[in-house]
């Protein structure tokens, strides 16, 4: 029976462009609807900027222009690049819309008029400057426990102490710099804690995942709080009825917003809205989110549509964050990657494969590894999957004048490759990507080894053995058909360059038929291997452009000139010397720099502690292709520097006097990337 399925993503926020971590979620969100439509399902994907709040309202206002412009800009920055990544929607919308206004009136009302919202005074500080009041980030000053100057109004990050906006020293405005003062307001709350008992019952049920329903059971048991769901003027938000100069929290919209979006498609597609939002509704609602992000989507939204009388989500899907080279995504490494820096430099497939690699059902966090990155992706797709259809189509070309045969000549091979669909196809559902491309790519290592086994390209030199060829051939064909399909949700592009090469449709629904007698077309390049430079230049590209900061001269000396190249500089203490971090690293890429006479591009690993871009000016002594694979020491804590040709990450140590005399260390020194120089 044909299942109905609505599913979102977490909506950006309108205040900034994309990155990869962004990405992380929406690819995993839209190999799972990819996956439900390739099987007959009818599954529909609902999105939306998250357009409102306190930030959005002062970066316009920086940038002097109104919010509404403000959000439409970065609304059409986000759907470009979500496209650019062939994420497809059925609706990508805005919370800042006619409909989400309707419904969040509509539910706040119900709420209210069940009794669950409650009104008390509380006491803020409030900027007398910016006349507005002011959300923890935005005030700074003095931590009260370890005395650190500018931290944040709720907690210090040198350490690590939490404490109210109220226990600052010298607390300021982040925004204007004034000194803030209390000042009281009537806020308006939701009373979650009366929705314990059927929290405590919605939380073990299966609608979360183990790891997730633990968290929450963990507040539960602290006791619910009663919510805040408004704030004062200045706001960009609607406004709470009944009630001037206050507006509803971006928190309570946020999530309505994935009902708007959904109304806003239907009544441009002949629905019916409560088909899939009322309480007696047959289809299934599923949330894809960050778990930074669970207390909203597992805690006040489910209490909030019992109380509003909509229903429940089938179950929220939660993943973990995203890191890049073991390490927190940073602009100073090159690592906080950008969907549009990524996408000038790179194909989307690339990404989307390394993500369904490593996404499993749980709450694990993500590693995205450079290196990693760059073999995983030439060694599976273009080694593996798309070698098949490469070395195979020219024997059915010449054999059998472009047809595959009329039988299978490894019968056992197509059975074992079709029948793990069905183990295939519950890996998708269960969101356990990392093992289904674990299945898919072991049927394409055996297919490999078949082709290998037969030899072909031998069979081929007699015109009796050209026809065994082909045969040989079209059952490796059949078998990319079968792989390219089960991968369909992950690769579209390929899946559809499969299916013209193929002439036929990319289905997963029944039973899979060999394409026997069929015609097929002259193989053409389906995906070039990952070139290191371009990943080297993305990261280049992503480097924060700012200056390392530098130390300022001790007071009361003053600055020696340099020194003669001649001459040792002064001496150094050796706590000094202890700071430097030198490193074996292997060289795995290298290139010369267009416009420089003495430098090379080099890409550096260090093993599990990710990669690094390095300027040396060493051409004078080695070429690129000779430096690839040797190793190297590098200091590898030296502060990122920009130069005129992108920013070097460390700096590399060489031998010699200069000019063809350059050393590194060779392949067979015995040391290993990474390793530390002691």
């Amino acid at each position: 029976m044909t299942r109905k399925i609505l599913v979102t993503s977490a909506l950006p926020y309108a205040n900034g462009p994309l990155h990869l971590g962004h990405l992380l979620e929406s690819i995993q969100t839209d190999i799972w609807v990819r996956f439900q439509n390739l099987r007959g399902n009818d599954c529909l994907y609902f999105c939306a900027d998250d357009a409102h709040g306190t930030a959005i309202m002062l970066t316009a206002e920086k940038l002097g222009i109104t919010p509404e412009e403000q959000i439409a800009q970065v609304k059409a920055q986000h759907e470009r690049d979500l496209a650019g990544f062939l994420i497809r929607f059925d609706n990508y919308y805005s919370t800042h819309s006619p409909e989400n206004r309707e419904l969040s009136e509509l539910i706040y009302k119900r709420l209210d008029e069940n009794g669950h919202i409650e009104r008390r005074d509380i006491t803020q500080l409030f900027d007398p400057e910016k006349q507005l009041f002011l959300a923890d980030r935005y005030i700074k000053g003095t931590c009260p426990k370890c005395k650190t100057e500018d931290q944040y109004g709720d907690n210090c990050e040198a350490c690590g102490a939490t404490y109210t906006p109220a226990e600052l020293i010298n607390p300021r405005s982040a925004i204007s710099g004034a000194t803030p003062v209390e000042k009281e307001s009537t806020h308006y709350f939701f009373k979650l804690g009366e929705f314990a008992d059927m929290l405590r019952s919605w939380t073990r049920s299966d609608s979360l995942q183990p790891q997730i329903a633990n968290k929450l059971n963990e507040w539960l048991d602290a006791g619910l709080q009663s919510w805040d769901i408004s704030r004062d003027a200045p706001y960009f938000g609607f406004e709470i009825p009944g009630a001037p100069g206050k507006y509803f929290y971006v928190w309570l919209d946020a999530p309505i917003g994935y009902m708007a979006s959904c109304a806003n498609w239907c009544s441009h597609n002949d629905r019916d809205f409560d088909e899939f939002w009322s309480k007696d509704s047959s289809a299934e609602v599923y949330h894809f989110i960050g778990k930074d992000i669970i207390n909203f989507h597992g805690l006040f939204w489910p209490a909030m549509l019992d109380s509003a009388g909509f229903r429940q989500p089938t179950a929220i899907y939660s993943h973990g964050f995203l890191t890049v080279n073991g390490k927190k995504m940073s602009k100073s490494r090159g690592t906080f990657i950008k969907a549009e820096t990524y996408l000038k430099h790179l194909p989307p497939e690339y990404l989307r494969y390394y993500f369904a690699a490593k996404l499993s059902g749980a709450v694990d966090d993500i590693d995205l590894n450079l290196e990693d990155f760059t073999k995983r992706v030439n060694s599976d797709l273009v080694g593996k999957l798309v070698n098949i259809a490469s070395r195979s189509a020219k024997f059915v070309q010449k054999g059998n004048d472009g047809n595959t045969t009329g039988s299978l000549d490894n019968p056992e091979l197509w059975q074992r490759t079709i029948g793990l669909s069905d183990t295939i196809a519950q890996l998708f559902e269960d969101r356990e990507y990392s093992k289904a491309v674990r299945e898919i790519m072991a049927l394409a290592d055996a297919c490999n080894e078949y082709f290998d086994q037969r030899e072909p390209w031998k069979l081929a030199k007699t015109e009796d053995g050209a026809m065994e060829a082909a045969a040989v051939a079209s059952q490796c064909l059949n078998v990319f058909r079968v792989l390219v399909t089960y991968l369909s949700a992950v690769l579209p592009e390929l899946s559809q360059q499969a299916a013209d090469f193929l002439n036929c449709d990319i289905t997963w629904q029944g039973e899979f038929s060999p394409l026997l007698n069929h015609p097929v077309k002259p193989f053409k390049a389906m995906m070039a291997r990952v070139d290191p430079d371009k990943v080297a230049a993305m990261v280049a590209d992503s480097a924060d452009s700012t200056p390392a900061p530098t130390a300022s001269p001790d007071k009361g000396k003053t600055k020696k000139p340099s020194q003669d190249p001649g001459t040792i500089a002064d001496t150094i203490e050796f706590p000094d010397f202890a700071k430097v971090d030198l490193r074996v690293a292997e060289i795995i890429a290298a290139a010369p720099v267009e416009g420089a006479d003495k430098l090379l591009q080099l890409t550096l690993s260090l093993g599990e502690l990710g990669t690094r871009n390095v300027f040396a000016g060493i051409k004078s002594a080695y070429t690129a292709e000779q430096l690839v694979g040797k190793l190297t020491v590098m200091v590898a804590n030296l502060a990122p520097r920009k130069m005129r040709f992108g920013v070097s990450e460390g700096m590399v140590l060489a031998a010699g006097p200069g000019g063809k005399d350059i050393w590194i260390l060779s392949p067979d020194s015995g040391a290993q990337a990474g390793m530390k120089i002691q």
